[in-house]
């Protein structure tokens, strides 16, 4: 699938927390961005969500996923949070309730083609008893951003 977005990683760094740290745990889940810091948080930008994408189908929770993304979503994109110590071990774990106490890393993502709905299922597509229904793309079949054409 041909498609353009732009995704928006921001997570705060508390004084009691180590930068590298926290970048490590943005980087474990989003190996294509590289996290700067600005203003007491790390920020980071990234073109695609493959890498991400796979570590829904290695922890079999694209439903969940999918969930988020649908009550998070407008005609521009949609948004979700992330736990950062559970990113830290590689591990997706949405934050949903309660703020974490060391907070979150919070994701915003422009979907510009196609539309955000296609995009969703790309990024996590529908299940039937928990394999993909007719997936948009292998598991495991990540975009090179270096490949790609913006």
């Amino acid at each position: 699938m041909i498609y353009s977005v732009d995704v928006r990683i921001e997570a705060p760094v508390r004084d009691t927390e180590v930068t590298d740290r926290v970048a490590d745990a943005v980087r474990n889940v989003f190996p294509d961005a590289e996290p700067v810091h600005e203003n007491g948080a790390l920020v980071a930008e990234a073109h695609t969500l493959d890498a991400f994408s796979d570590v829904l189908h290695e922890q079999e929770i694209l439903d969940t996923a999918r969930r988020v993304f649908l009550q998070n979503s407008t005609d521009a994109g949609f948004d979700f949070s992330l736990k950062k110590q559970a990113a830290f071990e590689g591990v997706v774990n949405f934050a949903v309730g309660e703020p974490d106490e060391v907070g979150e890393i919070n994701v915003e993502v422009r979907v510009r083609e196609p539309d955000v709905e296609a995009f969703i299922d790309y990024v996590a597509p529908e299940t039937d008893e928990g394999r993909p229904v007719d997936p948009a793309r292998e598991y495991g079949d990540r975009l090179d951003p270096e490949d790609a054409e913006y």
